[in-house]
């Protein structure tokens, strides 16, 4: 027998009418609830809010801008605001850093959260890890919350996001079945991680399919089946599979190779003017690629192709001469630290220049350039 511990997943609620279901999941928690988010989010949730709740015993005491950055000194100004410490309940509102900041506020004051992501870029809304920085930007550590007992996500404001976070959420999200599956290869798994590694299964096919015309729909500002598929499998499905395959102290099969080229990506002259889920997308390639996956990762390329997503390093401004840099970061991460066994840095970067130089010859390919 192995030691006690608790796995909690999370409910949702998605469609047109989603913030109408607030006050039936406030109702064990109490009528006083205060949205914290970004400004751009607040501004767009506050009309769907407030009719919501026009006919229920639910008020609101206040919106507050969460700081501009999920930081430990922003988390304990917001803790000191009145109407947080009033609240009955504490509302996140907006992306994935909103998330992570209101999430410790709500940890640290013991207070039910709840969480209104209004973009579809990331599954902040509904993962147990909040991603705190430094005051000047940079990453400082993973702090670990309770879960919101309740997400909320509202067709419309989803509809009506930017659409770069939607492609680059699609990037992020590419990364997530085959990450789960090549980081956890070597281990036998007990019934937590497994059941992540499971679910996983359904996180790539749904992008594949819905993926373009949930784009399309973003850039005419239009719900659709597509785009709520899409905005699910981002959220929600590999939500539920970071929760399940990532703890604080022993296993973590989250994130793998994909994700170790975008922190190599950080410390290159050009790698911070392009997405975190850009990148990733180009890093997905990378691993089918170290994983003998070819026909996948030809596949994945030529979706990325379709919707405008990285095929090769040129595509995200990193030369060649780069990579030595990037293994220099990339192998003092989390990400690394909990590689299988088989992966080495001399494979990697070898990998990395396969893939660039398939990656040019696919696009001469698709231009009908001259492969002289």
């Amino acid at each position: 027998m192995g030691e006690t511990y608790t796995v909690n997943l999370p409910s949702y609620t998605i469609g047109p009418d989603a913030y109408q279901s607030l006050p039936y999941q406030m109702r064990r928690f109490g009528k006083r609830a205060v949205a914290i988010g970004g400004r751009t989010a607040l501004e767009k949730a506050r009309p769907y809010l407030e009719k919501a709740l026009k006919m229920s015993d639910v008020t609101i005491t206040d919106f507050i801008w969460y700081g501009g950055n999920a930081t430990y000194e922003n988390g304990e100004a917001l803790i000191a605001q009145p109407a947080v410490q009033l609240a009955d309940v504490v509302l996140a509102v907006g992306g994935g850093r909103a998330c992570d900041m209101v999430k410790y506020v709500a940890d640290r004051l013991d207070k039910p959260l709840m969480t209104l992501p209004t973009v579809a870029s990331n599954c902040a809304a509904v993962t147990a890890v909040c991603v705190m920085y430094h005051a000047d930007g940079s990453f400082f550590n993973y702090y670990y919350p309770k879960l919101a007992e309740h997400c909320f996500i509202q067709s419309d404001i989803i509809a009506d996001s930017p659409e770069p976070l939607l492609w680059a959420g699609i990037g992020d999200a590419l990364s997530k079945e085959c990450e789960a599956a090549f980081s956890s290869m070597e281990d036998k798994l007990s019934h937590t991680p497994l059941l992540g590694r499971q679910i996983s299964r359904i996180c790539t096919e749904p992008l594949l399919e819905y993926g373009a015309e949930a784009l399309a729909s973003i850039r005419q500002h239009q719900a659709s089946e597509a785009l709520e598929q899409v905005t699910l499998d981002i959220i929600i499905s590999t939500g539920i599979v970071s929760n399940l395959m990532t703890t604080p102290d022993s296993y973590y099969y989250n994130s793998t190779l994909a994700h170790c080229i975008y922190y190599g990506a950080t410390a290159t002259q050009n790698g911070h003017r392009h997405l975190h889920g850009e990148i990733v997308a180009l890093g997905v390639l990378c691993l089918e690629w170290y994983a003998g996956h070819i026909e996948q990762g030809e596949r994945l390329m030529q979706f990325n192709a379709s919707v405008g997503l990285p095929v090769c390093f040129d595509d995200i401004e990193i030369e060649e001469d780069e990579f030595e840099g990037m293994a220099d970061t990339f192998t003092q991460t989390r990400e690394w630290k909990h590689r299988p066994q088989c992966v080495t840095r001399e494979r990697l970067l070898k990998v990395m220049r396969e893939v660039n130089a398939e990656g040019r010859r696919f696009k001469r390919q698709r231009d009908g350039l001259s492969e002289r």
